[in-house]
C-alpha cells in the first residue's frame, strides 16, 4: 500500500491567507483543492510538500454566476460533477459538460475540481510509477533523472498533457484569473500552458486558478470526443475538441479545433481552423479539415496504446465532431 508521507495541512477562511501562508512557506507548499491528483503523486513521491494548502471550502472558489449577454463565470473549485450536470453548461456548452463527465470515475468527479483539471499534472508511462519502480530504472526526466525515456537523446519532456477539460475551455475562447503573490491578472485558457513535460505551466507556483470566465455561447455548437481503453476511468489518450459558430447560411464564422493528450500543452489545430472559415460543412471540407488536424498531432509513446495507432484516431475523430457538428453523425 502507498501511504502519503508526512506533511502540514493548513485550512486558510479566504483567498488572502491563502496567499500569505503560501509566502510564508514558500517552496516547501503546494495548493490543493479536491486532491484527487496532488495525493496520488505525493503517494509517489512526484511532489514532495511539507505543507498543503487547502483551497476546498473557500468559497470565493465555489460560485457559478450566468449573466445575459456576459456568459459564464466558474469557481475553480466547482467539482466535476457540479460542472458535468449543470443544466445551463448542458444547454449552452454541451461540450464542456461532456468533458467534465468523462473524467476518472464519479467518486473521483464529485473530488475533483474544475481548476484542478485544467492544471492536471502532464502524464507518461514512466513517470506515473511508484517511487521503487522509478529509482529501478534510474528515474526520468521529469522526476530526479536526466534523461527522458520516451526520446532519449531529446533535451526537454515529453510528459502529455492529459486534462480533458482543457481541449473544450480553449475551444470556447474562455478566460482564467489568478490571484498570487504578486496581485491578480487575467490570460486567454490557451494562454495558461507550455509546450513542455516539466513547466507545462504559465502559472507560478504561488498563484490560485480562482475562476474561468467563458464568454455568451451567442450560437455556439461545441462536441467533445473521448478516446482511451475503457468506457471510465481511463485519462484521454486522445481528446478532441471541436467549437463552431455559424451564420444563418451554415458559413463557419468561428472555429477552434484543440486535441488533448498528443502533445504536453493542448494542441490547437490552427491550419485546420482556417480551413473551415467561409466556408461550409461539407463532406469532402470535412475530410481535407481532419486531415489538416490530423498533421500536427505527434503523440509518442508515453501513454496507453500505440502512439501510431492514436495518431490515426486524431483524423477519425476530427472528422467525426465535425459530422455531429454539421448534424450527419451521431454519437
Amino acid at each position: 500500500m502507498l501511504r502519503l508521507p508526512p506533511f502540514t495541512y493548513l485550512a486558510p477562511k479566504n483567498l488572502s491567507e491563502a496567499i500569505r501562508l503560501f509566502q510564508e512557506h514558500g517552496t516547501d507548499a503546494m495548493f490543493v483543492a479536491g486532491g484527487t491528483d496532488l495525493y496520488p503523486n505525493m503517494k509517489r513521491r512526484q511532489f514532495e510538500p511539507k505543507v498543503v494548502i487547502g483551497l476546498r471550502q473557500l468559497p470565493e472558489l465555489r460560485q457559478f454566476t450566468a449573466a445575459h449577454g456576459e456568459g459564464f463565470r466558474i469557481g475553480a473549485s466547482l467539482t466535476l460533477t457540479q460542472l458535468a450536470n449543470h443544466a445551463l453548461v448542458r444547454a449552452e456548452h454541451p461540450a464542456l459538460a461532456t468533458a467534465a463527465g468523462s473524467v476518472s470515475t464519479p467518486q473521483l468527479r464529485n473530488m475533483g475540481t474544475y481548476g484542478g483539471n485544467l492544471l492536471l499534472d502532464t502524464r507518461c508511462n514512466y513517470y506515473n510509477q511508484t517511487y521503487f519502480w522509478r529509482k529501478s530504472i534510474g528515474f526520468c526526466m521529469k522526476k530526479d533523472g536526466d534523461i527522458c525515456l520516451v526520446a532519449p537523446g531529446s533535451p526537454r519532456c515529453w510528459a502529455a498533457s492529459s486534462t480533458d477539460t482543457a481541449p473544450v475551455t480553449i475551444a470556447l475562447d474562455a478566460r482564467v484569473r489568478l490571484l498570487g503573490v504578486n496581485g491578480e491578472r487575467v490570460m486567454a485558457a490557451r494562454e495558461l500552458y507550455n509546450d513542455d513535460g516539466i513547466a507545462y505551466l504559465k502559472k507560478a507556483p504561488d498563484e490560485i486558478l480562482t475562476e474561468v470566465i467563458i464568454p455568451p455561447a451567442e450560437g455556439l455548437k461545441s462536441v467533445y470526443l473521448k478516446l482511451r481503453r475503457r468506457g471510465a476511468f481511463d485519462f484521454p489518450i486522445l481528446g478532441v475538441a471541436v467549437a463552431l459558430r455559424q451564420a444563418a447560411d451554415g458559413t463557419v464564422r468561428y472555429a477552434k479545433i484543440v486535441m488533448a493528450a498528443v502533445q504536453s500543452y493542448p494542441l490547437e489545430c490552427h491550419a485546420a481552423e482556417q480551413m473551415l472559415i467561409g466556408q461550409k460543412l461539407t463532406p469532402d471540407l470535412i475530410e481535407a479539415v481532419a486531415q489538416a488536424a490530423y498533421k500536427p498531432a505527434k503523440p509518442l509513446d508515453n501513454t496507453d496504446m500505440a502512439h501510431g495507432y492514436r495518431k490515426k484516431m486524431s483524423r477519425l475523430y476530427v472528422s467525426r465532431a465535425l459530422e455531429m457538428l454539421a448534424g450527419e453523425r451521431r454519437e
